[in-house]
């Protein structure tokens, strides 16, 4: 990891950079899949599932067997497992519905709205070097609580096989999710915007994936079809002053890095001695890592920053805007109002961000590389519409129509002010 040891604020900017990749040579490549897709259909899919995925299959949707027998695979321990992080992501999700609250803005004037399910979703699970199965949690669960009516899943098949990761279906059947193809990549994405023979289209697309995935999600957009949020390689940063343990530290800067090599992670510190006893740590633990060569390329990219206070590396913090936000400080919650863009946050010593990957309950798909300066992690709403609603008694918009009359007439539109005019004419 880069080492920085007080550098000026105007510095910040240019340090907090994430990496750069060839993303205009990318998108002529995922164009392409996403033109091929749309006018070949299943063809392409099944075509790109041979050159990208090197599996040779003849059908695209999972069978009951296939279900049936990965719920044979899965141990009865990560079974359990996962049953208690779905009812943790259950219980935080359905915390989020709302009551409808009808107010009257004047007398006779009644205004609420209500939540309406999206009725068409599509969920992307990544499959490749990590089955993410937790996703399928994180996704499925507040797409059904929403009351979304159909939900189609993509996942990728296993390089050489032509299976899904059993534990990516014993969690979607768990979940209620019924139809799941192999397809994954771009052309997945361009699979559920556009429809195949086999995949019907959806309405909006959720799930985090590579950088071809990403820019397939953002490309999709330009055309009309809603994504989750902007959301690329997965990143963290964590601030800790003299209390941290180096230990815990290390543990969770490598928890991002094994994601991809182009994840990041960034530790901000006031206490310069904590440097080199982290980096001893992730030499440390690196080396126990089946995925070290993945997490050695990540911290390439990575920083350890020395600032002169706590104040200092929440400020570089909201600047950068990390998916991912480990307080390792003696007092969190005395920082928690300052915090402005993160994605999700991590309070304390004993708040590993993997607890909100899999189980405490938050969701884990987050916005990456800065946009969690404007965009929220999925949740609930995520999978919603909020439609408002108005109803006028006579005594109401008697009450109201000279304030409309007025305001239509001051911008010259006529129309307005006559469909209030006509019905007072009627009273």
């Amino acid at each position: 990891m880069k080492i920085f040891k007080y550098p000026e604020q105007k510095q910040w900017k240019k340090i907090a950079r994430r990496p750069l990749h060839k993303a205009a040579k990318i998108e002529k490549q995922v164009r392409k899949i996403l033109d091929r897709v749309r006018s070949k259909g299943d063809k392409a899919l099944l075509r790109y599932a041979k050159q990208f995925d090197e599996v040779d299959i003849s059908s695209l949707e999972v069978t009951p067997q296939e279900i049936s027998a990965a719920h044979q695979s899965v141990s009865g321990e990560l079974q359990s497992a996962i049953l208690q992080a779905k009812k943790n992501i259950e219980s935080f999700h359905l915390s989020q519905q709302e009551n409808i609250s009808r107010i009257e803005t004047m007398p006779g004037v009644s205004c609420w709205r209500r939540s309406v399910a999206i009725e068409k979703v599509g969920l992307y699970i990544p499959g490749g070097t990590a089955p993410l199965f937790s996703t399928v949690l994180m996704l499925a669960i507040p797409a059904r609580i929403a009351g979304c009516s159909e939900i189609i899943l993509v996942t990728p098949v296993k390089k050489g096989s032509n299976t899904i990761d059993p534990a990516i279906l014993f969690t979607a059947s768990l979940c209620g999710i019924e139809k799941i193809f192999k397809s994954g990549g771009a052309q997945a994405i361009a699979a559920l915007a556009y429809g195949t023979e086999t995949i019907p289209p959806v309405q909006k697309i959720f799930g985090p994936g590579n950088q071809y995935v990403t820019i397939a999600k953002q490309l999709i957009q330009q055309e009309g079809l809603a994504i989750d949020m902007p959301a690329g390689p997965s990143e963290m940063l964590v601030i800790a002053d003299e209390t941290a343990d180096p230990e815990f530290i290390a543990a969770d800067l490598l928890s991002q890095a094994e994601h991809g090599p182009d994840s990041q992670v960034l530790l901000l510190t006031n206490d310069e001695f904590l440097l080199d006893k982290v980096g001893a740590q992730l030499e440390s633990q690196l080396n126990k890592l089946p995925r070290k060569a993945i997490a050695i390329k990540a911290l390439e990219n990575s920083r350890m920053i020395v600032l002169r206070n706590i104040e200092d590396c929440l400020a570089f913090s909201n600047l950068y805007a990390p998916e991912h936000l480990i307080l390792a400080v003696k007092d969190p919650l005395l920082l928690e109002n300052k915090i402005s863009s993160a994605g999700s946050v991590f309070l304390g010593h004993y708040s590993p961000e993997s607890v909100g990957d899999y189980a405490s309950g938050t969701n884990h798909t987050l916005p990456t590389n800065g946009f969690a300066a404007m965009y929220s992690g999925v949740s609930l709403d995520s999978f919603v519409k909020k439609i408002s609603f108005q109803q006028l008694t006579t005594g109401g918009l008697r009450n109201i129509a000279r304030i409309v009359e007025v305001m239509a007439e001051a911008e010259g539109l006529q129309a307005h002010k006559n469909a209030v005019t006509v019905r007072l004419n009627k009273l």
